[in-house]
């Protein structure tokens, strides 16, 4: 049978948009106070050396369950390539990923995905998120 649950999806616009899992609306509903957010801004490398394209952020925030040890329940990206991106999030989220593992994963430098790995900010009503730089 198939299994409909956290299927990956995304949206191939100018700056594509990739979720899996829960929304953050649905999230904050079933979780409550067990909900916490981490996100963050990325830099893709082509950015970096695009004059025209230079100041671009894509942005990634990762729903955590912290009554299942920060299991991930949902994950949205912006940013180019992100299909390719959200499919490899979709084999993480069958297996059940958590935060933890998230932190114990080298990062590729540069790309874009490393900054999963390196994720320090909660999401917090009211205030803006920092930016974290690159290279």
């Amino acid at each position: 049978m198939m299994d409909y649950t956290d299927i990956a999806t995304t949206v191939f616009t100018p700056i594509e948009y990739g979720a899996i899992g829960m929304s953050e609306e649905e999230a904050k509903e079933k979780l409550q106070d067990n909900l916490i957010i981490y996100h963050g801004y990325g830099k893709h490398l082509e950015w970096n050396v695009a004059a025209d394209r230079s100041d671009e952020r894509g942005y990634f925030k990762f729903l955590c369950d912290k009554s299942q040890n920060e299991k991930v329940v949902g994950v949205h990206i912006l940013s180019n390539h992100c299909g390719e991106l959200i499919q490899g999030l979709g084999v993480a989220m069958k297996a059940g990923f958590t935060k933890a593992i998230l932190d114990d994963t080298v990062g590729i430098h540069p790309t874009f995905a490393e900054g999963y790995t390196t994720l320090t900010q909660v999401k917090v009503e009211g205030k803006a998120l920092e930016d974290a730089g690159g290279c």
